[in-house]
């Protein structure tokens, strides 16, 4: 199941973070840019250049420290196709440096549409007599709101091409409680009805550490809820967003881990994508400095959590 080998390389690291690759061009250094625009000029095939230069930078910095990264689809697609090349790119480059990769797209749909999703971020596609990669990753953010029927089609390619998905159950913007804790006749909330659902689309997904391969998006702002739904959703693993830029820290996300460090990966990106600029760091530098953040982040969680066993 595609989430063990993310929890094994988490074990492996002593490192339960994912770095965001939420790239926009404020964020590349000038020498990047100056030189994607003097090959390709200042059009969406030089932002594209410039982004995939960037990224590359970070995977070769971290991919010894952090165990995966996740792509924001939207920083790429505002560079038109050209930007969605980078993308499968960046992908591609990431798994080839051993990394898990999440695809942060948060598809929704249903049937055939959402099961077209699937295949393409997480499965393989039939071109002729051939079968194709559009874009590999290992797990897709997805979200839950068309109910059952949009979430169905993902299990099965999950099933078959030993991919992972990670539902919005609790999620970190601060207006996330207007729908998600909306509190129903019995008294449960939608967040924790969803979460539920989890637990239970998971069951055709076991994996072999105790968590399946069905995960929810669980954000570190809401520290309460996190603890809430690590003690009821005991299968599903969690992808925690919010920490560093948007407010959270470490003893934020410690409830959302079990008894032996496992049960969440934390996503930060602008603190580690930006660490350059914050730190004054000479922009040749600004692979080191992610990675130096990277650490930073790594040993403030860990020893909050302790060592972190299968």
């Amino acid at each position: 199941m595609a989430l063990d080998r993310l929890i094994e390389g988490i074990v492996k690291l002593q490192n339960p973070t994912v770095a965001g690759l939420d790239p926009k061009l404020d964020y590349i250094p000038k020498y990047i840019k100056e030189k994607a625009f003097t090959q390709y000029g200042e059009t969406l095939e030089g932002a594209a250049a410039a982004l995939l230069e960037f990224n590359k930078g970070l995977i070769d910095a971290l991919c010894g420290i952090v165990p995966a990264v996740k792509p924001q689809c939207a920083y790429y697609e505002m560079y038109g196709w050209q930007g969605v090349k980078a993308l499968y790119d960046t992908i591609s480059y990431a798994r080839q440096k051993g990394m898990f990769v999440i695809t942060d797209g948060k598809r929704n749909d249903i049937g055939t549409t959402m099961q077209a999703y699937a295949t393409a971020h997480l499965g393989t596609v039939a071109v002729g007599g051939t079968r194709c990669t559009p874009f590999g990753g290992d797990a897709l953010t997805v979200n839950p709101y068309l109910g059952s029927d949009g979430i169905r089609p993902l299990l099965d390619i999950c099933e078959d091409e030993d991919k992972g998905i990670f539902v919005l159950v609790k999620t970190s913007n601060p207006s996330s409680g207007e729908l998600q804790n909306l509190i129903f006749e019995g008294g449960e909330t939608l967040y924790e009805t969803v979460g539920q659902y989890c637990e239970e689309w998971g069951d055709s997904l076991p994996g072999k550490y105790g968590y399946s391969g069905v995960g929810a998006v669980v954000g570190a702002t809401y520290p309460e809820q996190l603890f809430e739904l690590r003690r009821d959703l005991t299968h599903t693993f969690f992808l925690v967003p919010g920490y560093g830029a948007q407010g959270g820290g470490a003893k934020d996300v410690v409830p959302a881990f079990d008894s032996n460090g496992l049960g969440a990966v934390v996503n930060a990106s602008r603190s580690i994508l930006c660490a350059w600029q914050k730190t004054d760091a000479p922009e040749q530098d600004y692979a080191k400095a992610a990675a130096q953040e990277a650490v930073r982040m790594r040993d403030e969680i860990v020893s909050a959590i302790g060592k972190i066993t299968l």
